[in-house]
């Protein structure tokens, strides 16, 4: 079966996910935690390099239907054969210790014979596990993973050419469950879960989950969509979030523009904090802005542009070449060596979530004031570099526009701070001399007057759509003519298909990398954020339904789009296209959504 991205649906448990697809199978499962290796690979690989599939016996191709139960993260999907239909239940409840992944079948109708393929392969499919049965279970080691295998005692399970197999007849009303539980090899068999009870258990929850979102106007389905999105990414224990729970889903089809997003990005900060502030959810919001503190903590000079979810800074880029890519796009890489660059703009999303932090009452650290003080004595001094960008260019550094609206963002909310807050101490004279001359530089430098428009760096003719964050942080007014001006040619020069390129890729001397990309949705939400400010209400409208319409059929987004071959690209489900989603259907309804 040919796969594409948006043929998956998205499980987890707050601690790690996997990825399900159109037929029944598995193909993506890191454990224990997001960044962990694969025990399902098929993702970026083949059957061999591990995948768990469930469906009516001779059922080759996808299912006749599948959707998540109502604002909840249990999918369901359905098979109609000629014998009957049969469904498969799939959720990873919230862990105790260990983390386990939940497969109930039940028959709907006639009697259906269904199979069950489960091949583990450790280590990004690289490592067959040894396979033993222990107390009924089937037990699968290999090295520091242990995975246990448990379902009914009139399910017989046998071994098979490396793979586990099982093969059942369920009638209407019947039901088969199957528990997968990972473990430290060394560590005893953990503590056995119900799976009927794990069922009704996350069902309850996610609802009580969702129902807390303070939006209640068009387009709910998709916000709430989204925002249970957004929590899965959430790694519980730190309250880090990943930008998306895969790596190497390629930004072009057998391109090589393919890069591990299982880690957590500052430049997402802002916007994810406003995202879940405005919908209602002030506890993720805490969590996300106190894993902010503990990852940002220690010399200014070292802060980086993402992080391990637990805060981790070593991300070291590696290729794995056993593995043929997705649609044959190499390589596959974990790890990640942006983690290395130079992006000034990080220091600006600091300040600005830690800004509105303060501002939307969240509960203030008494170390918190002093972090932002340190890192703007080191700014004031280095500002004037060059870095790679808020794209995580490999062509170089340079004078990136947006960069500098940053540190200018940065040096603003510091002044704000402490207008507002005068028992607090700072440079408050120094910090508004920054500001203004970071200003005028960039009006001067990073402005095109011929074109009335900004540029992506100084000197440059090229644009980038972070461009249009120019008004949302408040470096100039919507109505002024240099941002209308800019909101105008990056639409006109960055458009493709009705949805923006983030830059252009033509110029490869920018980013350093061959062949091109889709167009970015995050952008193209900022697009739709930025005709409304503008008053365009109406276009801006119109985009965001186009752009609510390329979700999946189960309401995910992935990082970019091909209006070309009208598919998703890049990794998958995507945060920041999710946190775009909700930040612009507050923006556009919020006055018809407040709940």
């Amino acid at each position: 079966m040919h796969r594409r991205i948006e043929d998956y649906a998205l499980i987890g448990d707050e601690q790690t996910a996997a990825l399900v697809g159109r037929d029944g199978s598995v193909d993506w499962l890191c454990l224990p935690r997001f960044d962990s290796s694969a025990c399902f690979a098929r993702l970026l690989g083949d059957e061999d390099n591990g995948h768990w599939r469930i469906a009516p016996k001779g059922a080759d191709g996808p299912c006749t239907r599948r959707a998540y139960r109502r604002d909840t993260l249990v999918l369901d999907t359905e098979w109609d054969t000629p014998e009957g239909s049969v469904r498969v239940t799939d959720l990873m409840p919230q862990r105790d210790r260990a983390p386990d992944l939940v497969r109930i079948v039940e028959g709907l109708s006639g009697r259906v014979t269904v199979r069950s393929t489960l091949r583990l392969r450790f280590d990004y499919g690289s490592i067959i596990p040894w396979v033993r049965r222990a107390d009924g279970h089937r037990v699968a080691v290999a090295g520091p993973d242990s995975v246990w295998l448990r379902t009914d005692p009139d399910v017989r399970t046998w071994g098979e050419n490396h793979t586990t197999r099982s093969e059942f007849t369920v009638a209407e009303g019947e039901k088969v469950a199957f528990v997968l539980t990972w473990h430290p090899s060394h560590e005893p068999r953990p503590r056995l879960i119900d799976p009927y009870e794990a069922l009704r258990t996350s069902v309850r929850d996610w609802r009580a989950w969702a129902s807390r979102c303070r939006y209640d106007g068009p387009y709910r389905d998709a916000v709430v969509r989204s925002l249970i999105t957004l929590k899965a990414l959430t790694y519980a224990p730190t309250g880090g979030i990943v930008a998306a729970p895969t790596t190497s889903l390629p930004e072009e089809i057998g391109g090589v523009r393919n890069w591990d997003y299982r880690y957590s990005w500052l430049r997402d900060s802002t916007l994810t904090l406003g995202a879940l502030l405005a919908a209602g959810y002030h506890e993720e919001a805490e969590a996300w802005r106190d894993w902010l503190l503990r990852a940002v903590a220690g010399d200014p000079a070292d802060l980086q542009i993402m992080y391990g979810i637990a805060g981790e800074r070593r991300l070291q880029e590696t290729e794995l070449p056993w593995l043929s890519g997705f649609a044959r796009s190499t390589p596959v890489r974990i790890g990640n060596d942006a983690v290395n660059q130079l992006q000034l703009d990080v220091y600006g999303e600091v300040m600005d979530s830690l800004s509105l932090a303060r501002r939307a009452g969240l509960p203030t650290k008494p170390h918190m004031w002093s972090i932002q003080v340190a890192l703007m004595d080191w700014l004031r001094e280095e500002w004037r570099q060059p870095d790679e960008g808020l794209w995580e260019v490999r062509g170089g550094r340079r004078q990136f526009v947006h960069s500098k609206v940053m540190v200018w963002v940065a040096a603003d909310r510091a002044v704000r701070t402490l207008e507002q807050n005068p028992q607090l101490k700072g440079d408050l004279d120094g910090w508004r001399a920054l500001r203004d001359e970071v200003h005028r530089e960039v009006c001067e430098k990073g402005y095109d007057a011929d074109r009335n428009t900004f540029t992506q760096s100084y000197g440059s003719r090229e644009l980038d759509a972070a461009l249009l964050l120019i008004p949302r942080v408040g470096f100039l007014p919507h109505d002024d003519p240099r941002v209308t001006g800019t909101i105008e040619a990056v639409r006109a020069e960055l458009g493709h298909g009705g949805f923006l390129r983030r830059y252009s890729a033509d110029d490869t001397t920018v980013d350093g990398l061959p062949g091109g990309e889709g167009t970015f949705l995050v952008c193209s939400f900022w697009l739709a954020d930025a005709l409304h400010a503008t008053g365009r209400t109406k276009e801006a409208r119109e985009l965001f339904e186009r752009l609510v319409g390329l979700a999946n059929d189960v309401g995910l987004l992935s990082e970019e789009y091909d209006p070309v071959g009208e598919r998703q690209l890049g990794n998958f489900p995507q945060a920041f296209s999710h946190i775009g989603l909700v930040n612009t259907a507050l923006a556009l309804f919020g006055d018809e959504g407040a709940g």
